[in-house]
């Protein structure tokens, strides 16, 4: 047991120790890491996850989610959720979710941290003219870019190249996945084997997060009317409820409180659904995690059912919408363009990555390399530099 008497300092022995005895069997405990790629000593007081953590909110890829969109480019308002405030609400639902499980809140905390460092600007339209940019040249999907940040390109020590993190979060990102995710592009890391449940419950916490707070940041923006989610029969529940129960509510606080509720409900069912699921398939350990086919942190089948007609919604009616689409498309020429005057102009370009391609690397990653980098803010003033001729360069 950890000694809790004044003046003791608890060592990481000693929260490995507590993590053998709190967490459920089939968690991930710190102490049975596969390691790193390079040797280094353990730290005395923190747990390999939690270094992981924090090796992640240091750098420069994760500051830069600050500027990076999740649905609407940064200058359309300062109301709306960015790449980082997801990636923070992602944390905070899965965490609370680990710790109801009894799984490892550091592991699932450093992969919700990191699941989306690797995309570019733009959100989802940036993914996909990068995809086809490099349609010939080894393809470009979030995750695996996720993975070169943290792998080689974030240049932190002296001893080797990256950030030198845990097999297991390495993976993590790898294999990380969501309906909307397009096809794997996996490198190496036992992609037959099905990911550890931290590692599924970061995936789930990115689902609940993106689709109840772009629900929130459709009503923000006009884009969405609430007559219209009075269609779906989650949101309706939701919202008879909170109005049956609060009175009359400020909207904007009525609005949060369906969002909050709506989160809670999908929450509740999931750790529900999930317990039901591990008891049945027997699942005892990491190996029968690994070895599962099935999803084991997943919704009941009632909720999948009642939030597909929400998730098409959103899809027909949000992320479609000509707002969104216009500055889509105008996403797509701006990194067009700037990425076909970096192959032919490659002095253009700064001086990493034209120290990379002078040792001779395939100019078309260098060039993805360097764009995927970017933040929305930093790709238009890039743009106007480069193709305004009134713009001082």
């Amino acid at each position: 047991m950890i000694r809790a008497d004044a003046g003791h300092i608890i060592t990481r022995e000693e929260l490995e120790a507590r993590e053998e005895q709190w967490l459920a069997a089939y968690a991930m405990k710190s102490r049975h890491t596969r390691g790193r790629q390079h040797a280094e000593p353990e730290d005395p007081y923190r747990t390999v996850y939690r270094r992981d953590r924090d090796r992640i909110i240091h750098t420069t890829a994760f500051r830069r989610l600050e500027y990076k969109t999740q649905v609407f480019v940064n200058h359309e308002g300062d109301h709306y959720r960015t790449r980082l405030t997801h990636t923070l609400e992602v944390a905070q639902i899965a965490v609370s979710i680990a710790r109801v499980l009894r799984l490892n809140e550091d592991l699932v905390e450093v992969v919700s941290l990191a699941h989306d460092i690797g995309h570019p600007p733009f959100g989802h339209a940036g993914e996909d003219v990068l995809r086809e940019l490099m349609e010939g040249h080894g393809g470009f999907d979030h995750n695996i870019q996720g993975l070169r940040i943290v792998d080689l390109l974030e240049a932190r020590y002296p001893g080797f190249p990256g950030l030198n993190l845990t097999w297991e979060v390495r993976e993590s990102i790898n294999k990380h996945r969501t309906p909307y995710t397009q096809p794997d592009m996996q490198v190496a890391l036992d992609p037959k084997l099905s990911p550890l449940l931290e590692s599924q419950i970061a995936d789930v916490g990115d689902e609940i997060a993106y689709d109840n707070h772009d629900l929130d940041d459709g009503l923000t923006s006009g884009i969405l009317k609430e007559e219209e989610l009075d269609a779906l029969e989650l949101w309706r529940q939701v919202r008879e409820a909170v109005d049956a129960h609060g009175g009359r509510l400020d909207p904007e606080i009525r609005r949060y409180q369906i969002i909050r509720t709506l989160i809670n409900r999908q929450i509740t069912d999931l750790v529900h659904a999930t317990t039901e699921r591990l008891k049945r398939l027997n699942i005892e350990s990491v190996e029968d995690v690994r070895a599962c086919k099935e999803r084991l942190i997943a919704f009941s089948e009632e909720m999948t059912r009642s939030r597909t007609p929400m998730k098409q919604l959103l899809w027909k009616q949000f992320y479609h919408h000509y707002r969104v689409a216009r500055m889509a498309d105008k996403a797509k020429r701006f990194i067009t363009e700037l990425f076909q005057l970096y192959l032919t102009k490659p002095n253009e370009l700064p001086n990493t990555p034209r120290s990379r391609l002078a040792r001779g690397e395939d100019p078309h990653r260098v060039v993805c390399d360097y764009i995927a980098g970017m933040t929305d803010r930093y790709c238009l003033e890039e743009y106007k530099k480069l193709f305004d001729p009134f713009e001082r360069v």
